[in-house]
């Protein structure tokens, strides 16, 4: 039995609006415009103004080798300078290229820059960490993630007295990070075990930012939405979207409008959502879509939602919450392909 089927479909519809109702509060709080047209919001209690709409290191590591550098100075310009990363992205060239389009006429100090590890010792993350400010060309890393947590015996690794918190409180002190996360896209359940051990190894520690999965299929199977953001926003961390395409499959194979998907996550309260970018095309819609963003009516929502329902039932298109082999398992992998 799907999660979904564990309840109404008017409790859900419910359910989603509170939730659109919880964004929009939040948006008139928290968004302000910018001279770019794409908005910014606060990335929880740390203070700082993100873009709406983040762009993605996996593709745009994908992307036309001369054409990934002028598509991030385009984004740039146009206001979208949330810039996603993780030290093993297509083996490091994802942040290489970066790093290349970042030194290109000193764009580094536009950009808010994030990247990830997948080292669960103090030992693998700080040899990551080393790695990306290496290749990204910069001294410093403003939101540094655990990448890929999807197993439960993944988060005392983290936690144990070598383990990679160690190495990230260490980076901070240092200048070399200034704030820490942790992303996941398979279960929710995990993301809150996260969330209450970073609490049990130190009260007075909390995660600034947290990445996770966000779409009209989510609500209805293994669901963040429902689950985790509340949490986040609770506590007031900040919250990054993924998978507001299901990893394309919304617009490709269930033929939902993708400027539509963008819109429903950005709709939620939400710090940013990040984009898959491996095109122009790719780069100007999102853009279009964050330019003087405002949320979804209550119809919209309703409709999407009751369009979701089939294709989203036992998680068929969100493989990812089901296949998803976990960045430790990664780590092992391509560890020998990631540049010196």
């Amino acid at each position: 039995m799907s999660e979904f089927q564990s309840f109404s479909r008017r409790e859900f519809i419910s359910t989603i609006l509170a939730g659109l109702a919880a964004g929009s509060g939040y948006i008139a709080k928290g968004q302000e415009p910018s001279s770019s047209g794409i908005p910014t919001r606060l990335l929880g209690k740390t203070g700082e103004r993100v873009s709406i709409v983040g762009l993605g290191g996996y593709t745009i590591g994908r992307a036309d080798k001369d054409q990934a550098v002028p598509m991030m100075h385009h984004a740039i310009e146009s206001g979208m300078t949330f810039f996603d990363n993780c030290w093993n992205y297509n083996q490091g060239w994802s942040e290489e290229v970066m790093g290349n389009a970042l030194a290109l006429g000193s764009k580094r100090d536009k950009v808010f820059l994030m990247t990830k590890c997948c080292g669960r010792d103090a030992i693998d993350a700080k040899e990551q960490l080393e790695g990306s400010l290496r290749r990204l060309q910069t001294d410093r890393i403003d939101l540094w993630m655990f990448h890929g947590i999807s197993h439960e015996e993944e988060i005392p690794r983290i936690f144990a007295e070598k383990g990679a918190i160690h190495a990230a409180l260490e980076a901070r002190k240092e200048g070399k990070i200034r704030y820490i996360g942790f992303t996941g896209h398979r279960s929710p359940d995990t993301h809150l075990k996260v969330l209450a051990e970073a609490k049990k190894f130190d009260s007075d520690f909390d995660f600034d930012a947290v990445m996770l999965p966000i779409n009209v299929l989510d609500a209805h199977y293994k669901s963040f939405q429902k689950k985790v953001l509340p949490v986040l926003n609770e506590r007031e961390i900040g919250s990054l979207v993924i998978k507001s395409l299901a990893a394309g499959r919304l617009p490709k194979n269930l033929n939902f409008d993708a400027k539509l998907c963008r819109r429903f996550a950005l709709s939620m309260p939400v710090s940013s959502v990040m984009c898959g970018i491996v095109n122009w095309d790719n780069l100007h819609q999102d853009i279009s879509v964050a330019q003087n963003f405002k949320p979804l009516e209550s119809e919209e929502v309703d409709k999407l939602v009751a369009m979701a329902e089939i294709p989203a039932a036992e998680g068929v298109s969100e493989r990812y919450k089901i296949d998803a082999a976990g960045c430790d398992w990664q780590r092992n992998e391509d560890k020998k392909k990631a540049p010196a």
